[in-house]
């Protein structure tokens, strides 16, 4: 575990999460501006579906689940701790889509572009980048725009969890850490994009909506400090927010993303998703060797 003194890890916690949380807005919007990320763009949502669910998935089961199991706790314990953690996250789920099941769905999943902006308190994206792109958006809805504050809201729910999960692993190991955070930044950014087109549709400034949506993500930090105390006054049960930061990924890539990439397709574009699936689990192994080298 972490032995890095513990105003360091603080320092990186909220650098990390300070570049995690807006980083992944900006991110979002300048990929949105080269025209990545829709239908006719040649990054599409499939390719950045399918990288999220690579680096999530080899996070969790590479990195996160390994360095949990090398505490003192039982493994028994912590496997129990995995499944409560997988059914905690489906029924939060539930719960958001429940409660903004109206306003949200007109405002959102009507869409096809933003179908899950803060729909839970860990970060679940990806329903909104398989959908048309802004412009098939823009004209798909005559009237009132709605759902602006309902995305916000779930945004900065989801992000200070992120932050949570961020700091976690940052007090086990700075290089989990590190790992972690840039797990949460590429799985974000598709969906910072949905809430910018939601955000855009809804208020007459661009800015005004990259501005609300970085507000938003800037609760990443807030998070992250709030999980380095609340870790700090807990170092016994570290393993378990380790395993709890794992379900709510692999939740994330089984549930949200790795579904909306089971289509029929070309053998092609299958090939193409696999290939980008497998960078998001290179991208995890590069940076796990470059964190270890330094």
């Amino acid at each position: 575990m972490n032995q890095t003194p513990s105003a360091f890890v603080l320092i990186a916690i909220a650098l990390a999460t300070l570049a995690t949380g807006i980083g992944s807005v900006w991110l979002a919007a300048l990929l949105m501006r080269l025209g990545l990320g829709g239908r006719n763009g040649s990054v599409g949502p499939q390719h950045l579906l399918s990288l999220a669910a690579g680096v999530l998935l080899a996070t969790a089961f590479m990195h996160l689940l390994p360095e949990a199991f090398e505490g003192q706790a039982e493994a028994h314990d912590l496997f129990a701790t995995l499944l409560v953690g997988l059914v905690f996250f489906f029924l939060l789920d539930k719960a958001e889509l429940w409660h903004h099941g109206h306003e949200h769905g007109h405002a959102v999943r009507g869409t096809g572009e933003h179908g899950h902006a803060g729909s839970d308190a860990h970060g679940h994206a990806g329903r909104d980048t398989g959908g048309p792109g802004p412009n098939e958006h823009a004209h798909r809805h005559d009237g009132p725009r709605t759902g602006g504050w309902a995305v916000l809201a779930g945004d900065g729910v989801h992000c200070f969890g992120d932050g949570i999960l961020i700091a976690s692993a940052f007090m086990a190991d700075i290089r989990l850490g590190v790992l972690a955070a840039v797990s949460v930044l590429v799985h974000e950014v598709p969906h910072h994009m949905g809430d910018l087109v939601v955000l855009c549709q809804t208020n007459p400034s661009q800015r005004i909506a990259l501005l609300k949506v970085s507000l938003a993500g800037a609760v990443t930090v807030l998070g992250g400090v709030a999980g380095y105390f609340l870790v700090g006054q807990l170092q016994d049960f570290l393993p378990y927010f380790l395993v709890l930061a794992s379900s709510s990924f692999v939740y994330v890539a089984l549930a949200d993303l790795i579904p909306q990439l089971q289509k029929r397709l070309t053998a092609r574009a299958t090939l193409i998703q696999i290939v980008w699936l497998l960078v998001g689990m290179a991208l995890v192994t590069l940076v796990r060797a470059l964190a270890d080298r330094h």
